[in-house]
């Protein structure tokens, strides 16, 4: 097993000190965004509950770890959409609940990690509602979600809590740094939700640039000067990474009205500030949220065209 991220550290040795004194509930929700590396968390946990010789940790040489080893255990089982973007259907969950019912193979721990759990359809959670409620004392579930504002209150209320905290944006960069890719701008974990492998992928893919091209756009639509549609075009290429980088942007610029900057806030925050007055920044910026939140919902909606929308909302606030 390779050497666990250091911002992983912390909440595995929580994880560890409670599967030593046998107190993980049976059924646990982990909060963790993407780009943290939380499978590297999964897959250790995993391996230590499966384990027959040690309570906390994984010896590697057991029939069970080898077992795991090989990803041929029989009690343990990763219930995932079957495809990308695809939901985590009911019969699933159905499958699910029978297994959990039945007794263990090699006489040990059952484990079930639902990822991502929000990846469920409705009806899907509440069939496992009932089994999250009583599960057998042998049978422990290991629940994953990056948005755990999706999730059922009834599924959330079921489960043991843990919350993976992203580390802070100088820390990322350092560590960035260190894995020979030279010089990381502290903004570039920042607008990455200071995830550190979603920013090293943004630093691997040239996105830097990228994003200061967006910025440099954006800016001069704060200054009436921008094309709008190649700004929209371009915004639309990726919407749901772009647009959440305009997010960061908005967001810092507000946080500058207020006398507020650091090191890591988006370099032309301070210019959007000066340009465009708190309260227009604080409605455009939810406006920002709802568009967001619709194209995620709604893949098939034209992009572009609600994009320029709300850029032309947002430069008619300016001028207003």
């Amino acid at each position: 097993m390779n050497q666990l991220y250091p911002w992983l550290a912390d909440l595995w040795q929580e994880w560890q000190a409670n599967l030593q004194t046998d107190r993980f509930s049976n059924a646990s929700l982990v909060v963790a965004q993407q780009g943290m590396g939380i499978e590297q968390l999964i897959e250790q946990f995993s391996r230590a509950v499966m384990c027959q010789n040690y309570p906390a940790e994984a010896c590697g040489f057991c029939h069970s770890c080898q077992l795991m080893e090989s990803k041929s255990h029989p009690d343990y089982h990763i219930i995932q959409p079957e495809k990308e973007g695809k939901t985590i259907t009911v019969e699933q969950i159905r499958q699910c609940n029978r297994l959990a019912q039945e007794s263990s193979q090699l006489s040990g721990a059952r484990l079930f990690v639902i990822y991502p759990v929000e990846a469920m359809n409705e009806s899907a959670a509440n069939a496992l509602l009932k089994t999250l409620e009583e599960p057998s004392a042998s049978c422990m579930f290991l629940l994953v979600t990056h948005r755990s504002h999706a999730l059922l209150p009834t599924i959330t209320s079921r489960c043991q809590q843990w919350h993976l905290a992203a580390p802070e944006s100088q820390s990322v960069a350092k560590w960035l740094s260190e894995q020979s890719i030279g010089e990381v701008p502290a903004y570039a974990a920042h607008i990455n939700g200071n995830a550190p492998l979603a920013t090293l992928t943004f630093v691997q893919q040239g996105k830097v640039s990228h994003y200061l091209e967006l910025e440099s756009q954006f800016l001069a639509l704060c200054r009436q000067q921008g094309d709008v549609v190649k700004l929209a075009k371009d915004l639309a290429q990726e919407p749901s990474e772009s647009l959440n980088w305009i997010w960061y942007l908005l967001a810092d610029a507000q946080k500058v009205h207020y006398g507020l900057h650091t090191s890591s806030f988006t370099p032309g925050a301070a210019q959007v500030a000066q340009l465009v007055d708190y309260q227009k920044l604080y409605t455009q910026t939810e406006e920002l949220i709802k568009l967001i939140e619709q194209l995620r919902l709604h893949s098939g909606l034209n992009a572009e065209l609600l994009i320029l929308d709300w850029l032309f909302k947002f430069n008619g606030d300016i001028c207003s």
